[in-house]
């Protein structure tokens, strides 16, 4: 069977579901499913062809034919966009080379639609697991945004589906957003908690742990306490990676309690001295945060073992020449020689 000759199929399919949806409107996906396999094996009868109506639950797609493949969509409302399968694809029926979609659209007026997978991937969003989304005539499928067939993604490992979800997620961003799915590299793995915690309620060990991560990722913390924004980052990162909300995000680095817990009367900024103190934690934080967090808050990746040099790097230029991070943290050792 050629794809032409599938595709003639599909139509009669789609039309005999049409004018039944137009005369009694499917009530439920499984009836639409169930209606759409029978319809199938009633207009196919090429040799070899044999329906399955007692399918793995979660095999994709829907239903077998051969080498093509129909996943099922259908919808209550009055639209032609759905939510589909994760990207992994775990239940992948292999044999089956080329996947279309058969949508019923109860809202409005009922209509069923065929159409490829490939081009009816228009999105993907990422809950607890990344899944595509597709719609019915989209005007651009999201493998041509991210410049890679359909057949090309989907025989790719994980992370590596990962860099291309993160690179479209990313271009779509708007100002002070983040990502909070940033998996990217084999053996990184992250699950955000299900409960929202309170920064202040967080054991102390655990704030001090969070504390050197924010640091690292945000070396704009160092700038005058008149500019703005300065914390913001640090905010959306303890909230979308930990599941923390900070009610004073100031606090963790600026107040008395972290940059002058002995309440001697030395001066200096408190900023330094909370640095200061926390030297030995930013080390720890350095060698073990996955590289994917340095280059979503950084723009690049980072070696573990040049962290340290690379934020006090930025952290010189953030300062503007109130005082030098380079110079008074870490014995100096990590300092740039002057002119460098």
């Amino acid at each position: 069977m050629t794809k032409e000759e599938f595709e003639s199929y599909l139509d009669d399919i789609a039309s005999k579901l049409r004018d039944e949806a137009r005369k009694t409107p499917f009530a439920a996906a499984k009836q639409f499913e169930q209606r759409v396999r029978e319809i199938t094996k009633e207009t196919i009868q090429a040799p070899g062809i044999e329906i399955d109506f007692n399918p793995h639950p979660q095999a994709f797609p829907d239903i077998e034919i051969g080498q093509f493949g129909i996943e099922v969509k259908f919808t209550t409302n009055d639209e032609w966009r759905s939510v589909a399968n994760s990207v992994l694809e775990t239940n992948r029926i292999e044999s089956v080379q080329h996947v279309y979609i058969m949508f019923g659209k109860m809202g409005g007026n009922p209509d069923v639609r065929w159409g490829e997978y490939e081009k009816c991937v228009m999105h993907v969003r990422t809950s607890h697991v990344p899944r595509f989304e597709v719609q019915i005539d989209a005007t651009r499928s999201l493998f041509e945004i991210m410049g890679i067939s359909y057949d090309q993604f989907r025989v790719l490992e994980m992370h590596e589906k990962m860099q291309y979800i993160r690179k479209y997620a990313r271009s779509r961003l708007k100002n002070g957003e983040r990502l909070w799915w940033l998996e990217d590299s084999p053996g990184e793995a992250h699950t955000l908690p299900m409960q929202a915690r309170l920064f202040t309620e967080l054991e102390q060990s655990e704030k001090i742990r969070l504390r050197a991560e924010a640091i690292l990722l945000c070396p704009q913390i160092v700038q005058s306490g008149r500019a703005r924004h300065k914390y913001d980052d640090v905010a959306l990162f303890m909230l979308t990676y930990h599941g923390v909300i900070c009610h004073q995000t100031r606090d963790m680095f600026s107040a008395g309690s972290v940059g002058n817990p002995e309440n001697d009367d030395n001066g200096g900024l408190y900023i330094a001295r909370m640095l200061k103190l926390m030297e030995a934690e930013l080390e720890k934080a350095a060698a073990r945060m996955d590289a994917a967090l340095f280059e979503e808050y950084w723009g690049v990746a980072v070696p573990p073992e040049e962290r340290i040099a690379e934020w006090l790097r930025r952290a010189d230029k953030f300062a503007s020449g109130i005082w030098k991070p380079s110079e008074e943290l870490f014995d100096g050792r990590y300092a740039q020689p002057r002119g460098a």
